[in-house]
């Protein structure tokens, strides 16, 4: 948990310095990433999603495995490639003339998920595990209400029977995404700013979708939490190599700048 957890908050910082100091990319990018995954995916889509999902329709698409896999796939995908598009266009329109900005922008977006999904959640767990290896758990929930109690019961339960492996697999799962999350930022920069690339744009929502649904329903279907992570890795790495070559193809020399 300790070693996910801080992965988790190391990676975009490291990230930051390192397309800083070796890309010579500005900073804002970061921020801006950090920002549209904020809005558009952590605010937005999440509460579209909460609404779709407790919804008449909700139902029918939570008991289907295929439908539950293709709705999450499309919503990732639509708003967080959207939400690239627009900062791209507007807010990060006078920064084009570096293309190291996408790569920094990616690093904020994917970097500023792994803190909120795999960060605070490790900080959560290891509190939690503190609890439970010092005997802490009736005084945790002796005063609490009993719906409160079935949840933590639940949780401490979930603890107890994972094994550890698990805990390390969320950092690599967020290594990987993070990768996916630069590589989108990519093909999404060259179809905001090159005439004649737009279809990079959904091109990268649909390769988000196909990522997000594959994780979805190897995981439903039973596969193993190692064999599901191998196969994000695969599908980011191969990702990452087509957007290198649409890099090569279209990006133009940095220009001298500063902040």
């Amino acid at each position: 948990m300790v070693i996910s957890c801080l992965a988790a908050f190391a990676l975009p910082i490291v990230l930051l310095v390192y397309f800083r100091t070796r890309k010579g990319a500005d900073v804002l990018p970061f921020f801006i990433g950090c920002a549209v995954m904020l809005l558009f995916a952590l605010i937005l889509e999440r509460a579209i999603n909460n609404a779709v999902l407790s919804s008449s329709l909700g139902a029918a698409i939570q008991g289907n495995t295929w439908l539950y896999a293709l709705f999450g796939g499309i919503m990732a995908g639509l708003f967080e490639e959207t939400g690239r598009f627009i900062a791209f266009k507007t807010v990060l329109r006078n920064r084009q003339g570096n293309d190291a900005n996408a790569l920094m922008y990616g690093a904020g977006h994917g970097g500023f998920e792994a803190v909120v999904v795999l960060g605070i959640s490790m900080v959560v767990n290891i509190a939690f595990s503190l609890t439970i290896n010092s005997g802490g758990v009736e005084a945790l929930t002796g005063s609490l209400p009993a719906d409160q109690v079935i949840y933590f019961e639940t949780a401490i339960k979930g603890l107890f029977t994972a094994p550890s492996y698990q805990f390390l697999l969320g950092g690599v799962e967020r290594i990987f995404a993070v990768v996916l999350h630069i590589a989108l930022s990519v093909l999404v920069w060259f179809a905001a700013k090159t005439p004649g690339k737009g279809h990079l744009y959904p091109l990268a929502i649909l390769i988000h979708l196909a990522v997000d649904a594959a994780a979805v329903l190897l995981a439903r279907f039973g596969v193993q939490a190692l064999l599901v992570e191998a196969a994000v890795g695969i599908l980011a790495a191969l990702t990452a190599v087509y957007a290198r070559r649409v890099w090569i193809a279209n990006a133009t020399l940095p220009p001298e700048h500063t902040d």
